[in-house]
This record gives C-alpha cells, structure tokens and sequence, in this order.
C-alpha cells in the first residue's frame, strides 16, 4: 500500500501544470509533499481528506493497487480536473495571466507607496511594497502601518495581489487579506528607463472608515531594491502631514489629488 499511494499520487498530480500549483492550491509545505510523492513518509487521516477532497478520488481509491488505480483515472479523467477549471473566471484570468506575466522583471524588488490617505483625508500614507516572481506569475504584497494617534495602538493591514503587464501599464489587484473587507486596484506608468526609480499611476479603492466611500487617489512608487531592512522599512511606514519635512516635496506634488482646468476626469500624471 505504501508504494502504490506514492504513486498514485504522483499520477493525480501529473495532471496538474506543475507540483508547485498542487503545494499551493492545497496550501501545503512542498518539502512534505515531496515527502509523500516519495513514499517516505504517509499522510495523516485529515491531510489524506484534503488529497482526496481536491483530486476529486475516495480514500480507497487512492490506495488502490496502481494498475488498478490508473485504469480508474484513465475511464473516469474528470475526477483529476481542477474543481475550478470549467469556470469562466479561471478561464478569463489565465488568459490575463498569459499577456501579461512578462516585463515585470525589471520591477520586482521593493517600493515605498504614497498617496493621501483614504480613512484618514488630508493626511499622507507610505506603505511598504514587494514585488516577487512566483513560477509563471507576479504576485505581491503591501503592508500598511497605520497609527491615527499617538494614543493608539498600531494597525498593521497586509494586502495581497498579483500583477500584469499590459501594453505599457502595470496592473495590480489585490485584497486585504486579515479582514478580507476591501479589493483595490492600482494602475502604474512604467519607467522606459533601464533604472527603476519611481512609478505614478492611480488607485481605487474603500475607506478605511465607517462609511467605506469608494475613493480614486493619484499614487507614486518609490522603489528601495531588490532586498531591504524590513522592520526599518515598516519602521518608516505610516501617516503624515502633508507639509511633513520627512516627504519630499516632488512626491507631495505626484500624490496631490488637484483637477487641473479641462480636466473631465480624474487623471493619472505622469
């Protein structure tokens, strides 16, 4: 039974693009997984569920003999379809993924982002930001440090999303991931230059308040590096004034949220 499992696991996995999308749908640490795929080690009773809950297979079935297991597969081939392979979103966001998972290179490391705050107006907001490449996608992460007053305590929100690069944009989606109360999109200005430095763009989002007012901000990037000090980094990360010493006047002037005369739309400026 120990050398069939192993196999057929590696069977069921086979249908999937690679082992990394298997880890990672089922949220599982890969050095274990390659433990099981090798047949030195068996899952316990709720991890065996998780397998055969997402492969679609029961528990006996996985254990079968693995002639007999793969004959089973091999009749019965929507038992290994990825349960969300058949919706129209998965579709849709590879198709997006495919256009858009080149370019982004260049820009992965870290970026202080600015623009003025949403739950607290007049005030300007620095988050902290990381780009990084996972198998074929962009996938990053901005971490707000905020602290209202100097008599509360401090509120750290972590937002994941994932990026694209479509004809000279930069598209980012992400959400709030400790409360999952809000989605923000971000669209950025590519540098044409072989040096990072800074990116403005737009972002759309909900106040932090109780009204949670849909809100458009115009939004600059600052990039750090490839690798930084984060405790330092967040350390810098928070509210202020915006005529703080602390916040250079040229990215002031690239968060302002003015409409200048003829403008019938709030726009981004590059």
């Amino acid at each position: 039974m120990t050398q069939d499992f192993p196999r057929n696991l590696r069977l069921l996995c086979s249908y999937y693009k690679s082992i990394a999308e298997v880890c990672r749908r089922l949220n599982i640490n890969r050095p274990q997984f390659n433990r099981y795929l090798s047949g030195r080690s068996m899952p316990s009773a709720n991890t065996m569920r998780r397998f055969c809950d997402f492969f679609g297979v029961e528990e006996h079935e996985i254990l079968m003999p693995h002639s007999q297991f793969q004959r089973l597969i091999q009749v019965r081939p929507t038992a290994t379809t990825p349960k969300d392979s058949g919706r129209p979103e998965t579709e849709h966001m590879e198709h997006i993924g495919k256009l858009g998972n080149t370019g982004l290179d260049k820009y992965l490391g870290y970026y202080f982002e600015y623009h003025i705050s949403m739950a607290c107006p007049g005030k300007l907001l620095r988050m902290l930001v990381c780009l990084e490449r996972q198998d074929d996608k962009i996938y990053y992460q901005r971490t707000e440090r905020l602290k209202e007053s100097p008599h509360e305590k401090t509120y750290h929100g972590v937002y994941l999303g994932m990026a694209n690069f479509l004809t000279d944009r930069i598209f980012m989606v992400d959400y709030e991931s400790l409360t999952s109360h809000e989605i923000t999109q971000t669209i950025l200005f590519p540098t044409f230059k072989n040096r990072v430095s800074r990116l403005t763009g737009l972002k759309l989002g909900v106040s932090g308040s109780g009204e949670r007012m849909p809100c458009a901000a115009r939004v600059m990037y600052e990039y750090l590096g490839q690798s930084v000090d984060v405790r330092r980094a967040l350390a810098l990360c928070g509210l202020y004034e915006l005529d703080s010493p602390e916040i250079e006047d040229s990215i002031k002037k690239a968060v302002t949220n003015d409409i200048a005369p003829g403008e019938w739309h709030f726009r981004a400026r590059h």
